[in-house]
């Protein structure tokens, strides 16, 4: 019995330092080494961060929501995909949503050899387990709207990260309306083989 507590508190723990992500069922195609801590990447020496997932070096920082806020940046999209919003404690599909999710796929039609991180995001409100689900239904929601439009699954990936990394801070509905949003990050491209 004492095993499977320190083993409860040792999952429990890594779930925390993580920041409280919790990855779709879908599987990223590569999940190779991060950059590292300067947050460059040598070409001369592999060893350093570059790693198989960028056979480039296109992309020097984290684009995702997460590597932005570990970078003490903003966590709000400034990429060529744009984010959807949801209404409070829903993961339905509103006709604006829709119409920016058409944008994305077209842009997705133009380049096809990009692939896409899905993150769910919620506001403050609800527990992290509810918000981390709720997030994750978001992400879902988006990925299959866009797999009706012609993308394929294989190019999207989706993650939850509930309430723990939001656009904006104030309690405000203003706010919160930001944080209950889906957002696309474009991933690196994959090295030729």
């Amino acid at each position: 019995m004492i095993h499977f507590k320190m083993a409860c508190y040792t999952l429990a723990g890594v779930i925390m330092l993580a920041g409280g992500c919790a990855p779709s069922t879908t599987p990223k195609p590569d999940s190779a080494s991060s950059p590292s801590a300067s947050g460059s990447r040598s070409a001369a020496n592999p060893a350093q961060g570059e790693g198989k997932r960028n056979a480039t070096l296109e992309t020097t920082t984290d684009r995702s929501s997460l590597g932005q806020l570990q970078e003490g940046t903003s966590t709000e999209s400034a990429g060529p995909l744009k984010d959807i919003l949801y209404d409070y404690d829903s993961h339905n599909l509103s006709a604006d949503a829709r119409d920016i999710l058409r944008v994305n796929a077209d842009w997705l039609k133009k380049n096809p050899a990009a692939r896409v991180e899905i993150e769910g995001h919620c506001d403050e409100r609800g527990t992290n387990e509810y918000n981390l689900a709720l997030g994750a239904k978001r992400a879902q929601a988006a990925k299959d709207f866009l797999a009706t439009l012609g993308i394929g699954a294989d190019r999207l990936s989706t993650i939850s990260y509930g309430e723990e990394i939001p656009a904006c801070k104030d309690a405000s509905e203003n706010c919160w309306q930001r944080n209950r949003r889906a957002r696309f990050v474009v991933l690196p491209s994959r090295p030729a083989s």
